[in-house]
């Protein structure tokens, strides 16, 4: 891209690239169940959500060491550096670290690693999300966020995501709010795969500054006008949409109809290495597909630096540039 985009919507763990799953596995004498890359990669057809979270947690078992996490956090700043991401804000899910004995501070000093040099290294500015695993228990988020607090973790945010169908953010409404009372921003995966009903509880019940996807907002008229009217940004990541089978294809996602009703949409990539691509292919996706104009390539890309929990001084650095 020739002009400066915020990326908001990806988890470190879906940059896992089966190069570095392979390379790790071997580091760490991890025995993986497939017998090359290419028996890996003949996996990454998925039929929703879930078939993809379980080849996804079955690969970040490779994940056991800071220096681990800083490599594949490194790994992504690098690519999306070459993508034209100016600015970086990525999840991790310390949860599906913690369940598995890896302990919180190996994530979160390993990403931080990388985070401190990721200016001086590659030219982002990035930070670091805290997603809740939404199909996991309550009690735990709470016990994570206390741990995260507890050691200042450098985190700005914390968010919602894995399975969404029968987690509603209500389940979470307590959570949120220590974090929000903590001065932590606040987003949620909503109107992926569950209904519209989920983005009203993650503004509401949340008070969520970002809905990650929120496709399915489209269905409530009234919900679409709200997400317009309080300038809600939305985090869309359509090649994802499109391998998860939210859409069929390219030509059949609505973010142009998401544009002409007014709201804030952004373009991101969310899980790139099982997805098919990085910000760029995103946009090149839908350059292809729904004719996407370099004036509303821009266009998103101001959205997403406006958006973004960077600083002032930084937003008006990036948007300068158009």
């Amino acid at each position: 891209m020739s002009r400066p985009v915020a990326e908001l919507h990806m988890h470190i763990e879906g940059s896992l690239e089966p190069e570095l799953i392979f390379e790790l596995a071997d580091r760490n004498r991890i025995d993986l169940p497939y017998k090359d890359m290419d028996d890996l990669r003949s996996r990454y057809e998925f039929t929703d959500l879930q078939s993809f979270l379980d080849l996804y947690f079955t690969n970040m078992r490779v994940l056991r060491t800071e220096q681990d996490f800083a490599d594949l956090t490194r790994a992504y700043f690098e690519r999306a550096a070459g993508a034209g991401v100016a600015h970086a804000e990525v999840f991790c899910n310390p949860q599906a670290h913690m369940a598995r004995g890896v302990a919180l501070e190996t994530v979160v000093d390993g990403m931080a690693d990388a985070v401190a040099s990721s200016e001086r290294d590659f030219g982002l500015s990035t930070s670091v999300i805290a997603a809740v695993l939404r199909d996991r228990p309550v009690g735990e988020a709470a016990d994570m966020l206390g741990d995260l607090l507890a050691m200042r973790a450098p985190i700005v945010g914390i968010g919602l995501d894995s399975a969404e169908v029968g987690n509603p953010p209500s389940l979470f409404e307590d959570v949120f709010a220590r974090a929000r009372a903590e001065g932590l921003h606040v987003v949620a995966h909503a109107g992926e795969e569950g209904p519209p009903e989920y983005v009203w509880q993650a503004l509401d019940l949340l008070g969520a500054e970002r809905i990650d996807h929120g496709v399915r907002a489209l269905e409530d008229p009234e919900l679409v006008r709200r997400l317009v009217d309080e300038e809600i940004p939305l985090t869309v990541c359509p090649l994802s949409n499109v391998r998860l089978r939210v859409f069929d294809s390219i030509e059949d996602h609505p973010l142009r109809r998401m544009m002409d009703e007014g709201l804030v949409v952004t373009v991101n990539s969310d899980d790139p290495a099982y997805f098919g691509g990085y910000v760029d292919d995103n946009f090149e996706a839908l350059r292809g597909g729904i004719d996407l104009t370099d004036d509303e390539r821009d266009l998103l890309a101001r959205n997403s630096i406006r958006a973004a929990f960077a600083s002032d001084a930084r937003k008006a650095e990036l948007l300068a540039e158009f």
